[in-house]
């Protein structure tokens, strides 16, 4: 029955992964700024609701489609890259002990989350660097 619904799945989940991105790069860069913005509670909120529905539809997606983490590779690259995201964030955004730190961790996350993108574009766990591969 889902299946019917996985062209709308499939855009919710890709609208939420942009939404989600382009809310991190927003915080990281007012954090960078300076900006106590940052940990304004409606953007805090506004990420939860964004990385639940994305997380809503990636199950949603594994379902009807039948691919799964820990059986497919390039899924099992998505979520393991996705716990080490989650970490960089949280030290760019709140753990870092100094701004060049939490600078550091911003860039790293946006890197891993760029790649992430690349896995889910290519269906490969080298993601970007399936390219160069021979």
């Amino acid at each position: 029955m889902l299946i019917a619904f996985y062209p709308q799945i499939k855009f919710l989940h890709i609208a939420c992964v942009v939404l989600s991105g382009s809310l991190f790069a927003l915080r990281g860069t007012m954090m960078l700024a300076g900006s106590n913005g940052v940990y304004h509670p409606a953007l805090k909120y506004l990420s939860y609701l964004i990385d639940t529905t994305l997380l809503t539809a990636a199950v949603l997606l594994t379902l009807i489609l039948h691919q799964y983490p820990f059986v497919q590779s390039w899924l099992t690259a998505k979520v393991l890259l996705l716990v080490v995201y989650i970490v960089l964030g949280v030290f760019a955004l709140r753990r870092g002990r100094s701004r060049a730190s939490r600078a550091v961790y911003f860039v790293a996350a946006l890197a891993v989350f760029l790649f992430i993108v690349s896995i889910a574009i290519a269906h490969d766990p080298r993601g970007i660097f399936t390219r160069f591969a021979g």
